[in-house]
């Protein structure tokens, strides 16, 4: 095929800190991308915010940069170019106003924590507790998700107060955000969510993918300003003109997390763990959901179409991961680059007895304790600068050790899909998996193998298969051939003892007890 008859699925990638466009062929080779970063706000300790506006902006130029790199090495995509898919940070909550267009408040991020006062209202309240959702909706009560930020901003911004009231407010994640603004905005935007990003609401039974009537009555969330909810691969509506892609269609839509299942691959009984700002381990448990009694989460895989059956997942999510390399650059300065720890950490043998627990904003899964705070212990005199990069690393690692246990236990030995060794792989892709230091801890720590694909960039991957699914380009066989993807991967076997790696799990379960009940000291 030559380059003027080829296709290219475009896929948006809005990610925590940074957003990407990346164009892919119909090999799934990218031949155009553009990366933008943009603000974090952080107004008050344990709160972070963007701004929608330049959220929206950063994806204008990304389209357009990437499409002229693309066209520049002699790629038509102003004729090839199919579909467009989108993944973006779960759970980042924003209202805006039906009438303007305009933001109400800046979006409250994910890892946000300043619901923890709505969050334990509720729990005193509700007959159920901090689990009083979870056979409806799979998540406990926590800062971490959508419904309990949409609170805050109705009790405490008068502008969302008013809109609410006037019929005035549109309730969006990210997603919905820009796909509305994508398809018209005011004239015309489709106001859409999809199954995985509606899962991590708190506000969608996963057994009907319908927003939850009981849910939202208890809350005081009113249905007129949720989104539809729609599955990952469909036709969603046409890139409004203004863009640089004005009449493609936006045909695929899901959770950055669920967007890299698609993109690894994973398949009933196999798991996947992308390493970001957070990090973020799912199994999938095909059409069955399991209820997790170890402090994991249950949610939506992926619905790849309107009639397709239901992939089900087991989560764990870890709040802190890349982003302690980030504070390690910017608030201690004992880096220069994220991707200087790697060499720094690799100076030394070991951790010299240091065990770090990111605990910044409290501890996400197994754990669920919005009362913890970061430690660092076991320093000496002998303590360098190595060894404590070398415990950030570790401490990602140990983080998806407690998920993995944790999704051991829940799943069993039928929920797993092990290979002609009996090994369990875990699949690993994002921004941090690059490190092959912190590839090979994490595979000594679990004490089975580790697998990188060539592109670890995965999760835009997932967007652009589900875009390219929904008008034809690929076919689930394709997306799915997980045994080819295999053969291009960097495999990282355990080299450590197993004797040693007890003690060091125990000596990390010590530190994290530390964490607990540190919320209140003072200032």
């Amino acid at each position: 095929m030559s380059k003027e008859e080829a296709v290219f699925v475009g896929a948006i990638d809005q990610g925590t800190t940074s957003t990407r466009f990346i164009i892919y062929d119909r090999s799934a080779r990218s031949v155009g991308s553009h990366q933008v970063e943009f603000t974090q706000f952080y107004p008050e300790a344990g709160w972070v915010e963007h701004d929608p506006m330049e959220i929206l902006e950063s994806v204008r130029v990304c389209i357009a940069k990437a499409v002229d790199k693309a066209t520049a090495d002699g790629h038509n995509v102003d004729s090839g170019l199919k579909a467009i898919g989108l993944t973006n940070q779960r759970e980042t909550t924003l209202v805006w106003s039906k009438s303007t267009g305009c933001p109400l408040y800046n979006a409250i991020v994910w890892m946000d924590v300043r619901t923890s006062s709505i969050c334990r209202k509720l729990e005193k309240e509700l007959p159920g507790g901090r689990t009083h959702f979870v056979d409806v909706c799979g998540l406990p009560i926590s800062t971490y998700f959508s419904a309990v930020k949409l609170l805050w901003l109705m009790e405490n911004v008068e502008t969302v107060k008013e809109a609410v009231k006037a019929g005035d407010a549109l309730f969006g994640t990210i997603d919905t955000w820009l796909i509305w603004n994508l398809t018209g905005g005011l004239n015309g935007g489709v106001h859409v969510t999809d199954v995985s990003n509606a899962s991590r609401t708190m506000l969608m039974n996963l057994k009907t993918h319908n927003w939850d009537k009981p849910t939202l009555e208890t809350l005081g969330i009113p249905h007129e300003i949720l989104p539809k909810i729609i599955s990952n691969s469909e036709v969603i509506g046409e890139i409004c003109k203004g863009w640089a892609i004005a009449g493609v269609p936006i045909s695929g839509c899901l959770g950055d997390q669920h967007a890299a299942m698609v993109g690894q691959a994973c398949r009933k009984g196999e798991a996947k763990s992308t390493y970001g700002t957070g990090a973020f381990i799912l199994l999938n448990t095909g059409e069955e959901m399991v209820q997790s009694t170890h402090g994991l989460l249950t949610t939506v895989a992926f619905k790849l179409g309107p009639q397709a059956p239901t992939n089900y997942a087991l989560e764990g999510s870890i709040a802190i991961a890349g982003a302690a390399v980030q504070w390690l650059r910017d608030g201690l300065g004992i880096i220069r680059s994220a991707s200087e720890i790697e060499q720094l950490a690799s100076q030394v043998e070991s951790t010299g007895g240091v065990y770090f627990v990111p605990a910044f904003n409290g501890l996400f899964a197994p754990w669920w304790r919005d009362d913890a705070r970061g430690v660092c212990i076991g320093i000496t005199r002998f303590t360098s600068k190595a060894h404590i990069a070398r415990a950030v690393l570790e401490s990602m690692c140990f983080q998806v050790k407690d998920v993995l246990d944790s999704m051991h236990k829940d799943a069993g030995e039928k929920g797993e899909v092990k290979n002609e060794k009996g090994e369990f792989l875990l699949r690993v892709d994002g921004g941090a998996s690059v490190n092959n230091l912190l590839m090979q801890l994490q595979g000594d720590l679990l004490g089975s193998p580790v697998v990188r694909p060539a592109d670890t960039e995965t999760t835009a991957l997932g967007a652009a298969y589900a875009a390219g699914l929904a008008v034809g380009i690929w076919t689930e066989e394709e997306i799915f051939a997980s045994e080819e993807k295999l053969k291009s991967s960097t495999v990282f076997c355990p080299k450590l003892d197993e004797e040693l790696r007890k003690k060091k799990l125990e000596s990390w379960c010590k530190a994290v007890s530390r964490t607990f009940d540190l919320a209140d000291l003072s200032l």
